[in-house]
Parts: structure tokens; sequence; C-alpha cells
């Protein structure tokens, strides 16, 4: 019968570890220049439009996009607040006007304000604040009912 004998456990040498290096980081590039706006009283004023969503979740905007100065490429952010969708200006957005001029809204910011396929919107370009907000009609529709119901739509 053999006997196991357990193996000796290995040891590192530490000649035979090399030392890290450090590691420098590189410089964070500069934040690009945003052109400056123009102004004039068309270019300050908010405007509206109406836009229907797409299957993809896309709203042909180009006519508020362009009073906002966002050509096709330009980094979007978009959050939510107080039902309705506001997408903002920002160098480092996770997304971008697409290559036609089309605003494409994610898919969780549609579900989130529950914007279905062919959903009519409401859009609000504010060149004064670099803004556009997005609200489902039912929103506007309901909102202006209140005001007529209280009186205020007189």
């Amino acid at each position: 019968m053999r006997r196991s004998v357990p193996a000796p456990a290995e040891q590192m040498i530490a000649a035979l570890i090399p030392v890290p290096l450090p590691r420098v980081r590189p410089p964070r590039p500069p934040l690009p220049h945003l052109p400056a706006r123009s102004t004039g009283p068309d270019q300050v004023e908010p405007h509206l439009d109406v836009g229907r969503l797409d299957p993809s979740g896309r709203i042909s905007a180009r006519p508020l996009l362009h009073r906002l100065g966002w050509p096709p490429g330009h980094r979007v952010q978009f959050d939510i607040a107080h039902g309705a969708v506001t997408a903002r200006s920002n160098p480092v957005g996770r997304h971008a006007i697409g290559a036609t001029g089309l605003l494409a809204i994610p898919a969780s910011v549609r579900q989130l304000c529950h914007l279905a396929a062919g959903a009519v919107v409401v859009l609000l370009a504010d060149p004064a604040h670099d803004v556009l907000l997005v609200y489902p009609a039912r929103t506007i529709a309901l909102v202006l009912a209140d005001q007529l119901a209280a009186g205020d739509g007189s």
C-alpha cells in the first residue's frame, strides 16, 4: 500500500515577483466649447409643435430642433419631470439627435410616461433654457379641461 504524502506547498520567491509599475492617469480632455446662442425675439420665445411617435419612438421635430440649435449628432440627456419628457442639451449626453433630424426617445423613458407607438405628443422648445419638453397630448387635454371646469378658461 502506498501512502500519499502531501506535496510541499509552493512558495513564491519575492525576487521573481515584479514590483507593480506606477500608472499615470491620462489627463481628462477639456469639455467642448459650446457656441454662443443667438439672441433676438424669435430665438428666445418658446415654440410649440405637435408630433406623433413612430413605432421606434422617434418624433419628427426638425423645426423645433433647428430653433434650439440642435443639429444631427447633437448630444442630449433625457429626464422625466411632471409627466413630461425633458430633453436637455448635454455635450456628454448618452443620446444624440438622429442623422435625419429625428428625436429618438429611449424606450425606458417612453414606458415611464406611458407613450406608445402612434401617441400624439405636444412639443415645447424653450431656447432660453436650451430644453425641449415632450408632453403626452392627453396630459395637455386634461390640464385644459381642468382649467375650463375651474372657470379659468373663459
